[in-house]
């Protein structure tokens, strides 16, 4: 994972993001930075090419010194890695967001943050936010050497994806074992289909209400971007 400020004039007004908001990075092209126009359905560049947007977690925005860090996760040659992996001091690319992030709840008893290595940044970002209660977190990792600090005392299980395995099975396998004690809420994030999984346990299986419970697909196996 590496680490990446954003800084400019531009960022100028930008909103405080809530915890585990998203931003859209569009990367520059090889003529540059190209602003694309929105069709209704997608943005696209002039020459008709749909634009290069990836969706992150805005871990930290600085309002005085006007910058903006994303934690990106590196991994092999998508766009947003390789993009990365050269950037320079004064390249290029567009911010817009915030979106939605997740509203903390100052008198819940206790939480359970569930996500893969694309949401080390949001589950990182809540822990900062979250009152004094209980916490447990479960992070699904491909290599054990990408564990890191989360920054406070928690109730921590990293769990390893054993190769050839489904995306996200071991955060599935963790709540299909565990039956949340009542009041706990639930925040999860990571692939869309292991998500889905999740929600079927938490909603259909066990009978979560649905206000303790957050839940996002935060990408797709197989589909790029």
């Amino acid at each position: 994972m590496m680490r990446v400020t954003f800084g400019g004039e531009e960022l100028e007004g930008f909103p405080i993001p809530e915890p585990a908001a998203s931003v859209r990075l569009l990367l520059p092209t090889a003529d540059g930075l190209v602003l694309p126009e929105w069709t209704g359905n997608l943005f696209v560049l002039p020459d008709g090419t749909p634009a290069t947007i990836r969706t992150f977690t805005p871990r930290r925005f600085d309002p005085d010194r006007l910058e903006l860090d994303l934690d990106i996760v590196l991994h092999g040659s998508g766009a947003a890695s390789t993009w990365v992996a050269a950037a320079r001091q004064g390249d290029e690319a567009a911010i817009s967001g915030p979106g939605r992030g997740y509203t903390v709840d100052p008198d819940a008893e206790r939480f359970w943050l569930l996500g893969d290595e694309t949401a080390i940044p949001a589950i990182s970002q809540l822990l900062d936010h979250l009152p004094d209660v209980p916490v447990r977190v479960d992070v699904e990792v491909v290599e054990a050497d990408a564990r890191i600090d989360l920054g406070r005392e928690a109730d921590e299980r990293w769990h390893v994806l054993a190769g050839g395995s489904a995306p996200g099975s071991t955060l599935v396998e963790a709540v299909q074992s565990t039956e949340p004690e009542p009041g706990t809420l639930i925040w999860a994030a990571g692939e869309a289909a292991a998500m889905q999984r999740i929600r079927r346990r938490l909603f259909t299986e066990l009978g979560v209400p649905r206000s303790h419970a957050t839940v996002r697909g935060y990408w797709k196996a197989g589909r790029r971007g």
